[in-house]
């Protein structure tokens, strides 16, 4: 079996690849770091740094080691899209747009076209077999780390092609593995930010960049007072609280509707920020629909489920209904945060929570 391992400069990836060198050989196994911003960064996966930490440990396991260069795909298909989604009043989530478009779709084509079996990555989650003998996806054995969420798009074909070699350990372990080998990046600090906005920079400094920023106004969602200006309506999400200030009452205000149309961002206080249900759209299952589904038009509890609205959330019951053709109502159990448009919600079993159903992006 020959595998072509995504090596980022992490600590994650660097182990991942030498446990395959461990299971597989060296001469079975090659890196490849993906250059896919064509910016400054300074807080991702996408710097020169990076790329040559990769090179080093690649160089330390006696593998081969490739840069592809991916960056007009990830304008097109990551930049872009997210530049967009802003500009029309959504919040999309650039981390699993990167793993839907490059590292499970542009990587295994190329990965296919060179020969390779499989692909490997860093993340923590894992691939297993059901008694039906379908593959699953499931949590990573380190829930503080568990990047299941982010994987959630994955079906049968991926699977089949793709292995998480440090799914099962946990976070010290991948550390201390990293540790005994002596790999440099063993006590690297993890990346934490969208890898195309530097730290220096900021989310509204990048947008503020790429497309034009329009006032708006703060409105009162309950009376309809205007509640004074919002400097840029495209930078306001949906359960965001920062900058809203605080009702007569003395409580914070949250974002319960963003307008670009109309220039207006409404606002409640904390219980109007909650929500009884969220639709989806754009729906990806692992391995079809569940059996299950309630029919969303014809009523009755739906399919018991566990919702997870972003990736270090907190995994909440629900309940699953079919909403008109290609929709999904997702109906939580007690009211939640509000799902801001264009996030994605990740859906588990309810009988088994580690295990993932798929997932859609709000609406």
């Amino acid at each position: 079996m020959r595998v072509l391992v995504a090596m980022s400069g992490g600590v994650d990836s660097s182990v991942a690849a030498a446990l395959l060198v461990d299971r597989l050989g060296a001469g079975q196994v090659v890196g490849a770091t993906l250059k896919l911003w064509g910016g400054a960064s300074d807080s991702g996966c996408c710097s020169v740094a990076d790329t040559e930490d990769a090179r080093r440990v690649a160089d330390r396991l006696g593998i081969t080691h490739h840069v592809f260069n991916f960056s007009a795909d990830f304008d097109e298909r990551v930049v872009t899209p997210y530049v967009e989604g802003h500009a029309r009043g959504t919040t999309p989530n650039p981390c699993i747009e990167c793993n839907r478009h490059l590292k499970f779709d542009r990587l295994v084509r190329r990965a296919r076209s060179l020969g390779f079996d499989a692909v490997a990555t860093g993340h923590h989650a894992r691939v297993g077999v059901g008694a039906s003998g379908r593959f699953e996806l499931r949590r990573g054995a380190d829930a503080a780390k568990d990047q299941s969420y982010v994987l959630s798009m994955l079906d049968q074909g991926h699977l089949a092609r793709t292995l998480f070699p440090i799914g099962a350990l946990r976070k010290d372990e991948v550390r201390g593995e990293a540790a005994r080998r002596g790999l440099r990046t063993a006590t690297k600090p993890d990346s934490q930010d969208v890898c195309f906005i530097r730290r220096d920079q900021g989310r509204d400094a990048f947008l503020a960049d790429r497309l034009q920023l329009r006032r708006g106004r703060m409105v009162d969602g309950r009376s309809g007072e205007d509640l004074g200006p919002v400097d840029a309506v495209e930078l306001v999400t949906v359960g965001q609280r920062r900058g809203m200030g605080h009702g007569t009452d003395g409580r914070r205000r949250y974002v319960t509707a963003v307008d670009i149309g109309r220039r207006t961002v409404t606002v409640g206080p904390p219980e109007d920020a909650l929500a009884g249900e969220a639709r989806l759209w754009s729906l990806s299952w692992v391995d079809g629909p569940p059996a299950g589904l309630g029919d969303g038009d014809g009523g009755g509890d739906g399919l018991a489920a566990v919702g997870q609205c972003s990736a270090h959330g907190r995994p909440v019951p629900c309940h699953l209904l079919r909403a008109g053709v290609g929709g999904l109502t997702v109906r939580f159990d007690r009211p939640e945060r509000r799902v801001a448009p264009g996030q994605t919600v990740a859906l588990y079993a309810a009988a088994d929570p580690d295990r993932v159903l798929g997932s859609g992006i709000a609406r």
